[in-house]
């Protein structure tokens, strides 16, 4: 695999070995793409890291919030967090808690610091699911992981390629956007597989403008499914266009 543009889009795939610290990639890494939903992984992150150092009160219906926009991608959810818990402000802390340093969000839009308008790369994403599993408190590392591996149907595809027996899990994102590149599905996958969650996996894919978000989710499925070995193309499941 290489670096892919023009008619193959911009593809970037990264794993991380845990065990022993060892991170192979491959193509556009570190091309900064939308992030989509994926950002709602750092969301959920930053809300519990916070929470448990007493910086802010997650009441019974935020955690519902969280809950659902991490399991169902919930749009009107992740608003409510956003809003209520710091809106552009989360991003400083996105970059230098969790080492996305690539992370930006899009200029030219009205609302230009809302969380469906950021950037990041492949690298970013893999700092993220990196940082999940490796520093969260405990509790909370828990939490994250049973979440990502009890979403719902819209989301098992990417990393869920993994197969059962890898017992993954993952956030997902997918979006239309209209930039520089042309009018384009984005479906981004992050999230971990393997014994005691051993591999951290990513993967960015910024579908050519000729693209169908079928495409997207299927390329980024079957890497994912030939890294672990598994059958191509994946038996994933296409999400709704409006997730």
């Amino acid at each position: 695999m290489s670096r892919t543009v023009g008619a193959h889009g911009y593809l970037g795939v990264e794993m991380l070995d845990r065990t022993t610290g060892a991170v192979w990639r491959d193509g556009a890494t570190t091309h900064e793409g939308w992030t989509a939903s994926t950002i709602k992984l750092a969301i959920a992150a930053d809300l519990l890291t916070r929470a448990r150092a007493g910086a802010v009160t997650l009441t019974a219906a935020d955690r519902h919030d969280m809950d659902t926009m991490l399991n169902f991608s919930d749009e009107a959810a992740s608003d409510r967090l956003w809003k209520r818990f710091g809106n552009d402000a989360m991003l400083a802390r996105f970059r230098s808690t969790f080492g996305m340093t690539g992370l930006r969000f899009v200029p030219g839009f009205t609302a230009s610091t809302y969380w469906g308008f950021v950037t990041c790369t492949t690298d970013d994403l893999l700092a993220l699911g990196r940082w999940v599993l490796a520093q969260a408190a405990p509790a909370d590392r828990a939490y994250l992981v049973a979440a990502l591996r009890g979403v719902a149907a819209n989301q098992r595809w990417g990393v869920w390629a993994a197969g059962p027996d890898q017992h993954p899990g993952n956030k997902d994102g997918w979006s239309f956007e209209s930039d520089p590149y042309g009018r384009h599905w984005v479906a981004d996958t992050v999230g971990f597989a393997g014994p005691g969650e051993r591999y951290v996996v990513a993967v960015t894919y910024q579908v050519d403008p000729a693209g169908s978000l079928a495409d997207g989710v299927h390329a980024v499925s079957d890497v994912v499914a030939l890294l672990f070995g598994r059958p191509v193309p994946a038996p994933v499941t296409v999400p709704a266009p409006d997730g």
